[in-house]
């Protein structure tokens, strides 16, 4: 049995992959560049500077994912970063939610958001729909 791998798509999901941790590096780059200018440990010059930098890099990137057509490539990573880091986030903040185990199964379940307040009624009530009653 063969593996049958379009050469093309994996390149554009790769450079759509690079081109979106780019992005988030120079989200990172820009949120520390904001907390230096308000903390006050960049002169006027240096201010300049690097908003001139930043604002390059923007520009590279764009031109970058328009010339090789994964503007929705990298938009649709970034989106599944975003979600997989709020998913991790709202577990982290909101143990309530953190998925149970099933004790007859072993199987883990998700405890949904209307059911914070007795995590524990809802493993049941989901163990109950799962044997038939």
């Amino acid at each position: 049995m063969s593996i049958n791998i379009n050469e093309d798509n994996l390149k554009h999901g790769l450079l759509g992959l690079v081109i979106a941790i780019v992005e988030i590096i120079g989200d990172a780059l820009k949120h520390q560049a904001l907390r230096r200018m308000e903390g006050g440990s960049l002169n006027d010059e240096e201010i300049e500077r690097l908003g001139r930098a930043l604002e390059e890099i923007d520009i590279a990137i764009d031109q970058l994912k328009g010339e090789q057509g994964i503007t929705e490539t990298v938009k649709n990573v970034r989106d599944g970063l975003d979600d997989l880091v709020d998913d991790v986030l709202d577990q982290m903040t909101n143990p309530v939610r953190r998925p149970k185990r099933n004790s007859g199964s072993g199987k883990i379940l998700q405890v949904g958001p209307s059911n914070r307040a007795n995590p524990e009624r809802w493993v049941r009530e989901e163990s109950k729909k799962k044997r038939g009653g």
